[in-house]
């Protein structure tokens, strides 16, 4: 099993990683990233929209499993974080999660 916060400390540190729900749902629409990360709070329409594009464009999304000051503190950013879009994992191995 996966360590979801260390695939996404690794990914943020090592990859590339934006930050934000309006950079998530462009991702989502364009299909440039390779996975978009959720927080359990965010807004519901917000991550309705994202869920979509991302089905239409095939990029996974998934929800983590704690809110958005959770998701800041595993990627030691100083701003809450709703949604981040993953372009490129770096030396994280966080796709594996969407083969389980």
């Amino acid at each position: 099993m996966i360590d979801i916060d260390k695939a996404l400390a690794s990914a943020v540190k090592t990859g590339k990683v934006s930050f934000g729900s309006n950079t998530a749902l462009q991702n989502a629409k364009t299909g440039k990233a390779k996975m978009i990360v959720l927080a359990a709070n965010c807004p519901k329409d917000i991550k309705e929209q994202i869920e979509y594009y991302g089905e239409i464009s095939k990029v996974p999304v998934i929800t983590y499993k704690g809110g958005s000051m959770d998701l800041a503190e595993v990627c030691k950013k100083l701003f809450i974080i709703s949604a981040l879009s993953i372009r490129e994992t770096g030396d994280s191995d966080i796709l594996k999660l969407i083969e389980q």
